[in-house]
């Protein structure tokens, strides 16, 4: 199967098991109605289609993954429900669209993004397809992940930083948390849950670190280079909100080749765990050559 299907078929699957968990786990209203445009939203749903593609890999079957994968773009959809309000980015566009509170309303995409998080905890204690140990193992690591030493405190130092100076070093300190510490979950789950020794663990840990540098030095490329069109906000905005951008510190050049180091040392951490030339190798490249 090609990569560009494998992304559509999985996209879809997920999507599917989105719309089915926020339909059966809420009540028709409002609430409902919010939670569903951001997931309706779309997006490229690339951390869960990281972490199946994961247990691909460790050869885990789908069935038992769906909904972990489900959880995390949950957790995701909260942050950039939360990521776009006026005291955050105070982004209007989302994905292309309106962002959730310029839909709704600032109250509500509150509450919305607060229900999809606490919504991905229930619904992995929820999943009779998993072991009580695996549910302790899995909701620990995602609240990590996504908490006062993970994501949380990544967004509060990018904040911090906003129209200061900072270090290379601070820089992927932030982003390490920010944006690395979801996509580590996805390759940490997707192996824990296809019985991968600690020292395989180790190395999948050390390529999602390498991959959420990859994928936010991009992500910062596309900042300068981007059509606003593709990437669904305006190009620039992080020019504009005074923040601290891989391109600003080592210049365009360099922050493609620093990128190119890391998609390396992915690579190279993926053959030392023996799951080489897999869907995740292709995986790497295309999240260090996407366009939006």
């Amino acid at each position: 199967m090609h990569l560009a299907e494998y992304l559509t078929e999985n996209r879809q699957r997920i999507n599917e098991q989105l719309e089915m968990l926020v339909r059966d786990y809420t009540v028709s209203g409002r609430l409902q109605d919010s939670m569903l445009y951001s997931i309706h939203a779309g997006g490229k749903r690339l951390r869960p289609i990281l972490l199946m593609a994961t247990a691909q890999a460790f050869r885990v079957p789908e069935e038992k993954v769906i909904g972990v994968a489900s959880a995390l773009e949950m957790v995701h959809t909260y942050s950039l429900i939360h990521d776009d309000l006026p005291a955050m980015d105070d982004d209007d566009l989302r994905r292309g669209k309106p962002t959730n509170h310029k839909r709704f309303d600032e109250a509500t995409a509150i509450l919305a993004g607060d229900a999809l998080l606490t919504l991905s905890s229930q619904v992995i204690t929820e999943d009779a397809g998993l072991s009580d140990a695996e549910r302790v193992f899995l909701v620990r690591e995602l609240t990590k992940a996504s908490g006062a030493r993970g994501m949380v405190e990544g967004q509060m130092q990018d904040m911090l930083s906003e129209g200061t100076e900072i270090s290379l070093e601070a820089l992927e300190h932030i982003h390490r948390n920010k944006t690395g510490q979801l996509l580590r979950f996805s390759i940490l789950a997707g192996a824990y849950l296809g019985g991968a020794s600690a020292e395989v663990l180790e190395e999948m840990t050390e390529m999602a670190e390498a991959l959420g540098l990859v994928f936010q030095i991009q992500d910062d490329i596309l900042d300068v280079t981007g059509d606003s069109e593709v990437i669904g906000k305006p190009a620039g905005s992080d020019e504009g909100n005074h923040k601290s951008t891989y391109p600003k510190l080592l210049g365009l050049g360099g922050a493609i080749a620093q990128k190119d180091r890391y998609v390396q040392k992915a690579q190279q951490a993926l053959k030392n765990a023996g799951v080489e030339g897999t869907t995740l190798s292709e995986l790497i490249h295309y999240l260090s050559n996407r366009d939006h």
